[in-house]
């Protein structure tokens, strides 16, 4: 039996399929390249000696996605596909919810048709809106403050809806905080098209030449620096949580949540500093305006995960930090030649 990964070629899906091909599970990959690009694919070979079947497949493309599960023995899914940009889905709301619900919809439909009612689905700490306080646990209240976001938390009241609908379907949702870092192997990171909407992205192209200097936006924030404070997990800690879930969404039914951060809090200056610790580089940076919408912090209590699912973020700061710049010196334009 397979395990269906949509958004493969992505950051975190290429990271969560090498931990799942290591562990000797047989993929099924589907990706539209859209903010992906095939070259991931590749190097998740190279890494790992192993193969998958890949369909280069738009999950708003009903009859080709259909066919991937019937030429197939799928049981589960891990669904990362979608549009994750939050400033483009401000500026794109329509394009946002047709492309990650319409998807999402899509792809529920068939694999309930296929009679595959294991889902790991990929969301996103975005849920919680501006919390009331910190850490935060997955009881909070939920809400938005941009239509990205609002895409994650109507994903998962319709998983939810579904398996009030129907109770064999086993939905297992992550709610993501800040993912950072790269494979150690250097092979594959996180590779963003065009100016990077991420911290250390940014940070790493500052580091190699490839940018001037780095924008803090505001450094008036309620921390202990001013600048904004983030949980920031290192992606291959994430991919592993993924492992976790696929395998507890095969031994349970209902719908669990969690979330997967470190329970630490970082400022944007404590994350320059640290760059700055485990490459030897020094960042230049300048203040800037806030940006509407940025909260004081957010961070994780991880603690339902480690209880449930025995999975605890493993790398630490300086980690993530040094395993970025790898990547980005070893790929100075990305996946590009």
């Amino acid at each position: 039996m397979a395990i269906l990964i949509t958004g493969g070629a992505g950051y975190i899906g290429s990271h969560t399929m090498v931990e799942l091909l290591e562990a000797g599970r047989e993929l099924v990959v589907v990706d539209n390249f859209v903010n992906s690009k095939a070259e991931s694919l590749k190097r998740v070979k190279q890494i790992t000696g192993k193969d998958f079947k890949f369909y280069e497949v738009d999950l708003l493309d009903y009859d080709a996605l259909n066919k991937v599960f019937e030429e197939n023995d799928i049981d589960s899914c891990i669904h990362f596909a979608g549009l994750k940009a939050v400033g483009e889905s401000c500026s794109k709301p329509l394009l946002y919810y047709h492309n990650n619900i319409t998807g999402t919809l899509n792809l529920c439909d068939i694999m309930q048709k296929h009679g595959a009612k294991r889902i790991v689905f990929s969301s996103s700490a975005t849920v919680y809106g501006n919390p009331a306080s910190v850490p935060i646990t997955e009881d909070f209240p939920l809400s938005t403050t941009n239509p990205y976001g609002e895409t994650k938390l109507t994903i998962e009241r319709i998983l939810k809806d579904l398996h009030a609908a129907d109770n064999e379907w086993s939905v297992s949702i992550l709610r993501y905080f800040n993912p950072i870092g790269a494979h150690k192997s250097g092979l594959i990171g996180e590779d963003p098209q065009g100016i990077p909407n991420n911290l250390l992205p940014y940070i790493t192209q500052v580091a190699s030449g490839r940018r001037e200097c780095l924008s803090v936006f505001g450094n008036d924030y309620k921390t202990h620096d001013g600048t904004g404070v983030r949980d920031y997990i290192h992606v291959v800690d994430l991919a592993k949580a993924h492992l976790k879930a696929i395998e507890r969404a095969e031994t349970v039914t209902g719908v669990e949540h969690f979330n997967i951060g470190t329970g630490v809090g970082y400022s944007v200056l404590d994350i320059v500093k640290a760059y700055e610790k485990a490459t030897g580089i020094t960042i230049n940076y300048k203040i800037t305006a806030r940006r509407p919408g940025d909260i004081d912090e957010c961070y994780a209590n991880p603690t339902k995960a480690l209880n449930v699912l025995s999975w605890k973020a493993e790398n630490n700061i300086e980690d993530m930090c040094r395993d970025s710049y790898n990547w980005q010196i070893k790929n100075p334009n990305g996946y590009e030649a």
